[in-house]
């Protein structure tokens, strides 16, 4: 099981759940240089270590465990993976 970051984080990228996560796993970070040209915040899904920090932290209310993800939101699952695959 993994955390996915779903649509309500796109153009929000609070990061409140980057301040959280204990093996950082939530990219990009504010310092990174990415940050700005992205639309929003993704999980590591090979990192994510499921504790489950990151979900309240977030202030839209935009993650979900990936057996959780409502189905007009699953497709966020396959979006924050290819994140990582670049």
């Amino acid at each position: 099981m993994t955390y996915v970051i779903t649509e309500p984080c796109i153009e929000v990228k609070d990061a409140s759940c980057v301040d959280v996560c204990p093996v950082d796993c939530i990219h990009p970070r504010t310092d990174d240089d990415r940050f700005e040209s992205v639309e929003m915040l993704y999980i590591d899904p090979i990192d994510c270590i499921d504790c489950g920090a990151c979900e309240p932290a977030c202030p839209v209310e935009a993650i979900y465990p990936d057996f959780d993800l409502p189905p007009d939101q699953e497709k966020y699952l396959q979006i924050n993976a290819d994140y990582f695959d670049n």
